[in-house]
């Protein structure tokens, strides 16, 4: 539903500064009755929100863009303001952003380089995916290496634009926007960046995630693996993206496992292979499919679900093998999931049973902590012991004669971390190793830690990276 003015009137955002006779925070939405960024018609005063409970977003512009014109000026007179500003507040942040930034190593002073992420209203789990991307380095240079991408031209070249539903989803770019967010991290030069450019794209190629409520960190992380993916394969520039994967042998040298279509970076760092045996209990018949991956999603076992910390003394702590054990094990298969049996010519009991065919370079493991029940989605708040480096993986392949010893040990990238009770509310963090120091990042906030600190974490997420080089000795 939209306001009947539209097509002949503007419609502006309101502000407390140029209303004084009504507060923003006051207005209501006609439609869906929510007072988050109200919208109100200069003509006959009518009030939406323009979330994508009432079709969009932003609202509509009219036929001769008066809308656009309108934040066009407002945004002109916020530059003029602040650039007159900017230069007094310059050395006053610069000195301040250093000496927030410096910290203590071996009795020397160095300065911290991470940036956080600004929180646009319940982002977290948007920030803590993206700092832990950003901490896998052959993932985030493949990205940051990449020719940057002029969406616009004319007058609008080099300058931020609000959008409208007028300009259409043409005009988005997930790769670049992706690309300069993690070329804005690690810089330095900030101590925090707004993501709001990538967000603006992921609200129009991802409609499940529109609206500022909480997200699921893995769902996201999935959504905006498949379509970085997606948008790889097609063109760059008139060159496939695939094109310029292909140029890096040291990527697609070992690179077999392709989703949905041809090979891209995405695949060829979290790419790994599945395979699924089922056996029919009842003839014997076995069936065998290999399934691609990016990320194995982990049952934490019953027996452990209870237990919430690591220092409880009911029972054995739960550990990341135990979850990769009750993945890998042999189960049979319930009621509900009978197998169709091609010997038998009906649906039997069977068993089933997954080996890892192809390890990935990056490992992925999802602990599934959230849980339907009738009528609500509880969690799991086990904690579960994980290692930090030497994670082996041989005793879960299919071959494990035909890999390397060192092809199967695994070292901590990243942990997303949830806090809180339930999927729809709490707070994500990560926990992610640069240059071998571990950092916090909690949007905006990016502080140093340490190992101890790290390994007590409640892990959602886990990033292990395939090891290079021999080293230690120490294993899951």
């Amino acid at each position: 539903m939209e306001c009947p003015h539209l097509s002949s009137s503007v419609c502006i955002a309101p502000d407390s500064a140029k209303f004084p006779n009504g507060s923003p925070s006051s207005w209501c939405c006609s439609v869906c009755r929510s007072n988050k960024s109200p919208w109100v018609c200069l003509t006959c005063s009518s009030v939406h929100c323009g979330s994508y409970r009432c079709d969009d977003f932003v609202v509509n512009d009219t036929k001769l863009g008066l809308v656009q014109k309108v934040r066009e000026h407002l945004q002109n007179l916020e530059n003029s303001a602040f650039t007159a500003d900017r230069h007094r507040k310059r050395k006053l942040l610069e000195n301040s952003s250093l000496n927030s930034k410096l910290l203590k190593v071996n009795g020397s002073t160095a300065a911290i380089c991470a940036t956080g992420l600004r929180n646009l209203g319940n982002t977290c789990f948007m920030n803590a995916i993206l700092q832990s991307l950003s901490n896998i380095e052959q993932f985030c240079c493949y990205f940051k290496e990449l020719p940057a991408v002029e969406l616009r031209n004319g007058k609008t070249a080099g300058r931020r634009t609000y959008h409208t539903r007028s300009q259409g989803d043409n005009n988005v770019s997930l790769v670049e926007e992706f690309r300069k967010t993690l070329c804005a991290l690690w810089q330095g030069s900030q101590t925090a960046f707004s993501p709001e450019s990538l967000f603006y794209v992921v609200w129009k190629i991802m409609p499940n995630f529109r609206g500022y409520q909480q997200q699921d960190a893995h769902e996201f992380m999935r959504y905006l693996l498949d379509h970085l993916h997606l948008e790889l394969q097609g063109g760059f520039n008139g060159v496939s993206r695939s094109s310029i994967l292909q140029e890096n042998s040291a990527l697609s040298a070992s690179n077999k496992c392709c989703i949905n279509g041809a090979s891209t970076v995405v695949t060829a760092i979290f790419g790994g292979i599945l395979q699924n045996e089922v056996n029919c209990l009842i003839c014997g018949t076995e069936s065998r499919k290999f399934d691609p991956f990016l990320d194995l999603s982990l049952d934490i076992p019953s027996q452990f679900r209870n237990k919430r910390s690591k220092n409880q003394e009911n029972g054995p702590v739960c550990s990341l093998r135990d979850c990769l054990r009750s993945f890998t094990d042999l189960e049979e298969l319930d009621e509900t999931e009978l197998y169709m049996c091609h010997k038998c010519k009906k649906k039997q009991k069977s068993t089933k049973k997954f080996w890892i065919q192809k390890l990935p370079k990056v490992l992925c493991l999802h602990l599934k902590r959230f849980h339907w029940t009738a009528y609500l989605r509880n969690k799991v708040d086990t904690y579960v012991e994980f290692p930090l480096r030497g994670l082996d993986m041989k005793c879960y392949l299919l071959e494990p004669e035909n890999s390397g010893p060192e092809h199967c040990l695994y070292d901590l990238a990243a942990v997303v971390v949830h806090h809180g009770s339930g999927v729809g509310s709490g707070h994500y963090t990560a926990y992610a190793t640069h240059e071998g120091r571990w950092f916090h990042f909690n949007d905006s906030t990016v502080t140093l830690t340490d190992e101890d600190t790290v390994v007590k974490a409640k892990a959602y997420i886990l990033f292990y990276v395939e090891r290079q080089a021999k080293a230690g000795s120490d294993k899951l």
